[in-house]
């Protein structure tokens, strides 16, 4: 039993030496992830990517690993790193780590890559599947949640870089909402250019409140978790994206109405569940609201919620599944 237990923690040892996290599988197929940089549990991309990962690994019968990138230039070795370890399924995170997928599962025709939020161009490799989101469904519910709780009549969206489409679409789908609730609201909209300067949202969201905006919609990382944090300093709305932020920024929970979300959990679980099914998935897959890939986080911070919104919210995802609601994404 003594020999049995050093052996265990033995290899324990060596499994943690090796770099990443894995669940144990029982013969079945090995299922990989690379996490953009940062943390895993960022309450964000990587951690509930992750998560899908692990569902998707078990509704399959495989085992599950991720490696957690801490810096840009380390993408390739650590998708390498899965490659070497004859992996069936690589999962990559985030649109920066795209092209180093994209060499990878042309280089390994084998493995099943998919990317989250990442395009796939054509020619795409048959081995290789973007998993995309509609984010213009998703802003658009947003838009519907400010239209209904403003009381300026004047509502504001923080972007991050303006050439990224999946920015403008939720912001387009939040603009075209709120117009069509309140023809006469005006949408205040800037784009900061960057994702990783939370001073430059808290400075654009404070230059828009002090023009009367009352909600703040936020599409820009982690400069937009500034401008979160200026909404709760000034008492006034705030709207997350991407994930449930009420639950993700403690630190702006008190002001979090809603957020814009993708359903990254999801559409990682489904993906895994394709490739097990019907074999290889290449080009890209939309997740939206047919499929339950988007939606807007549980109303909170209301009280009493103002009537006929969850109603409307419900009716807008009925037109957009059956699709005689089509949001413009830019």
């Amino acid at each position: 039993m003594k020999r049995l237990l050093a052996f265990l923690v033995l290899a324990g040892l060596l499994a943690s030496a090796c770099g990443g996290l894995g669940l144990p599988g029982a013969g079945g197929p090995k299922i990989g992830m690379v996490t953009d940089i940062g943390q895993l549990e960022d309450k964000s991309f990587n951690e509930f990517s992750w998560k899908g990962v692990q569902d998707g690994a078990k509704a399959v019968g495989g085992e599950a690993k991720v490696i957690v990138t801490k810096d840009t230039a380390d993408y390739k070795q650590n998708i390498q790193q899965l490659v070497d370890q004859k992996y069936d399924v690589i999962v990559t995170v985030g649109f920066l780590i795209g092209s180093d997928t994209l060499k990878a599962a042309q280089a390994n025709p084998s493995v099943q890559f998919f990317g989250i939020d990442q395009f796939v161009a054509d020619p795409a490799p048959a081995n290789y599947q973007g998993l995309l989101f509609n984010e213009a469904q998703a802003g658009y519910l947003a838009g519907i949640v400010a239209a209904n709780i403003t009381k300026s009549n004047k509502i504001g969206a923080v972007g991050g870089v303006s050439a990224v489409p999946p920015v403008v679409a939720f912001i387009k789908g939040y603009e075209a909402a709120a117009k069509a609730e309140k023809p006469s609201i005006q949408v205040l909209i800037h784009y900061t250019e960057d994702f990783n300067a939370p001073d430059k949202g808290e400075a654009s969201a404070k230059t828009m409140i002090g023009q009367g905006a009352d909600v703040i919609f936020q599409v820009a990382g982690l400069t937009g978790a500034g401008a979160l944090r200026a909404a709760c300093n000034a008492k006034v709305w705030g709207i997350g994206v991407d994930v449930d932020q009420y639950l993700s920024l403690p630190d702006a929970k008190a002001c979090i109405v809603t957020s814009a979300e993708k359903k990254l959990q999801i559409a990682a679980t489904d993906a895994i569940k394709r490739w097990k099914d019907t074999g290889k998935q290449t080009k890209n897959f939309f997740n939206d609201a047919k499929n339950g890939g988007i939606a807007a986080s549980p109303i909170r911070n209301l009280s009493p919620v103002p009537a006929g919104l969850e109603d409307k919210l419900k009716k807008a995802l009925e037109d957009m599944k059956s699709g005689k609601l089509v949001p413009p994404s830019k």
